[in-house]
C-alpha cells in the first residue's frame, strides 16, 4: 500500500526564511571560538593560543559522537511535519532528550580517559602547550550533558521549521559564552580555565532558558497522551533511531576526525604552525556555520517532502538551497580576502603568527566556495534520513582526503595540507550529489 502524498511547493522565499535565521544563529558558534582566540591571542602567548585550539578541536571531536542528536532529531521531526503526525515531533524530542542525558553522564564518568586520549591524539609540542590544554579539558568536560541536551532541543526546533526560535536561543547561548569568557579571563584572571568555564556556565544558563521556551510551547496534555499511548517505546521506531544514531555518529566522528587530523598535523609542525592554523580554522568555521543555514533549509524542506511523499518539493528544496549556497559562499570568499588580513591582526599580536596566517589566507578563504556543495548536501541527506549513505560517503571522502594530505604535504608542506581540505570538501559534495540523484526513485517510489 502506497503512502499518502501531501503536495506543497518550495520557493526562494521559503529557503531564505529558514536559511537566514539559521545562518545568523549558527554564525555565533564559531564567533565564540574567534572571541576565545582573541581573548587568549591578545595575551601574546602562542603556546596558550595553540592550547585553546587543541582544546576546542578535542571537544568538537568528542561532541561529534553525539551530534546525531541534532541531525537525527531534525530529520525525523521534519518528516513528522510533512506526514502531518501531530505527536510525532514531540516523541522524537523526548527520545533524543533522554539519550542526551544518558550520554552526557557517561562522558563525565569517562573524563579521565578522555583527557589522556586528548594528550596522546594531539601530541602537544611542549609543556607550555600541554599544561593549559589539559586544564581546558578538565573544566570543559562538565558541560557535556548540557551540550548534548542543546543538540536535541535544536534538532526539535529546526525540524519544526522554528528557525527564528532556534536563532534567538543560539545567539543568547553564544553571547553568554563570550561574556562569561571575557569576564573570567580579564576580570578574574583565570586564563585558559576561564575560557572553558565561560562555555560551561553559558551552556547551563542556555538549557534553563530553552526548557522555559519548550514549557510554554508544548501542551502538557500532549506529553501525557504520548506516555499513555506507548508510542515512546515502540520497538520499530527505537530500532530505526538506533540505526540512524549509529550511522550519523560514524559520519560525524569521521568529519570531526578529518579536522582533528589537520590540527594534529599542524601541531606536529610546531607551535607557530599550530597557532596560525588556530586563527584560520576559525575563519573557516565561520564559513561552515554560515553555509549551514542553507543546509538547514535543505534539511527541513527535504525532510518535509519525504514525510509528505512528494518528490517535486524535494527536488525544489535541494536545488534552491544549492543555488543560494553558491551565492552566499562566493560572497564569503570575497569578504575573507578583503577583511582577512585585518582580522588576523585583531586576533593575535604575535608578528610571526600573523605572517604565517597571511601566507595561507587565500587557501583557507577559498573553502567558502569549494565547500558549498558538501554543506548543502549534508542537509539534503539528513532531512531524508539517508543515514547509510551519509556514513559511507563520509568514510570514502575521508580516505580520499587522508591520501591526498599525505601526498600533498610531502611535496608542498603546509600548503599541501590546506589544499587537501579542498579535495575533501569537493569529494564529499560531488559524491553526495550523484548518489542522491541515483536514489530518488527508491526514495519516492
Amino acid at each position: 500500500m502506497s503512502r499518502p502524498s501531501h503536495p506543497f511547493s518550495v520557493s526562494h522565499r521559503d529557503i531564505l526564511t529558514i536559511a537566514l535565521p539559521a545562518s545568523v544563529a549558527f554564525i555565533t558558534v564559531p564567533l565564540v571560538g574567534i572571541v576565545d582566540i582573541a581573548i587568549i591571542g591578545r595575551l601574546g602567548d602562542a603556546a596558550l593560543l595553540g592550547a585553546i585550539e587543541l582544546g576546542a578541536i578535542s571537544f568538537d571531536l568528542l561532541f561529534s559522537l553525539a551530534y546525531f542528536l541534532r541531525l537525527g532529531t531534525g530529520g525525523l521531526v521534519a518528516q513528522s511535519v510533512g506526514a502531518k503526525d501531530v505527536d510525532g515531533g514531540l516523541i522524537h524530542l523526548l527520545r533524543a532528550g533522554s539519550m542526551a542525558i544518558g550520554l552526557g553522564i557517561l562522558m563525565l564518568l569517562l573524563s579521565p580517559y578522555i583527557q589522556q586520549a586528548g594528550i596522546v591524539l594531539f601530541a602537544p609540542p611542549n609543556e607550555q602547550v600541554s599544561a593549559p590544554f589539559l586544564t581546558y579539558l578538565q573544566v570543559r568536560i562538565w558541560s557535556a550533558p548540557f551540550v548534548l541536551l542543546n543538540f536535541a532541543f535544536l534538532g526539535w526546533f529546526y525540524g519544526r521549521g522554528a528557525a527564528k526560535t532556534g536563532m534567538v536561543l543560539q545567539i543568547l547561548l553564544n553571547l553568554l559564552n563570550m561574556g562569561f569568557s571575557i569576564w573570567f579571563v580579564y576580570g578574574l584572571h583565570w586564563g585558559v580555565a576561564g575560557v572553558a568555564a565561560g562555555s560551561l556556565l553559558a551552556e547551563i544558563v542556555s538549557i534553563l532558558m530553552t526548557l522555559g521556551v519548550i514549557y510554554v510551547q508544548v501542551q502538557r496534555g500532549a506529553i501525557i497522551r504520548i506516555l499513555k499511548s506507548g508510542r515512546l517505546l515502540e520497538i520499530t521506531a527505537l530500532w530505526r533511531l538506533f540505526d540512524l544514531s549509529r550511522d550519523l555518529m560514524i559520519r560525524s566522528l569521521v568529519l570531526s576526525g578529518s579536522f582533528a587530523f589537520f590540527t594534529a598535523q599542524m601541531s606536529r609542525a610546531g607551535e607557530m604552525a599550530l597557532a596560525s592554523s588556530a586563527v584560520l580554522l576559525n575563519f573557516m568555521m565561520v564559513t561552515a556555520y554560515f553555509l549551514d543555514g542553507q543546509a538547514q533549509a535543505a534539511e527541513f524542506y527535504c525532510g518535509k517532502a519525504v514525510g509528505a511523499n512528494y518528490r517535486p518539493a524535494f527536488v525544489q528544496s535541494w536545488h534552491l538551497s544549492t543555488l543560494w549556497g553558491l551565492i552566499v559562499g562566493f560572497g564569503l570568499f570575497v569578504f575573507w580576502l578583503v577583511a582577512g588580513p585585518t582580522l588576523v591582526d585583531v586576533l593575535t599580536t604575535n608578528d610571526q603568527v600573523r605572517l604565517a596566517a597571511r601566507e595561507q589566507l587565500f587557501l583557507a578563504s577559498f573553502i567558502s566556495f569549494t565547500g558549498v556543495l558538501a554543506f548543502v548536501m549534508d542537509g539534503v541527506i539528513v532531512g531524508a534520513t539517508m543515514n547509510v549513505l551519509a556514513r559511507n560517503v563520509m568514510v570514502i571522502s575521508m580516505l580520499i582526503y587522508a591520501l591526498s594530505a599525505v601526498i600533498l604535504q610531502t611535496y608542498l608542506g603546509l600548503t599541501g595540507l590546506w589544499i587537501s581540505l579542498h579535495v575533501f570538501f569537493i569529494a564529499r559534495g560531488v559524491i553526495f550529489w550523484f548518489a542522491v540523484r541515483a536514489r530518488l526513485g527508491s526514495l519516492f517510489p
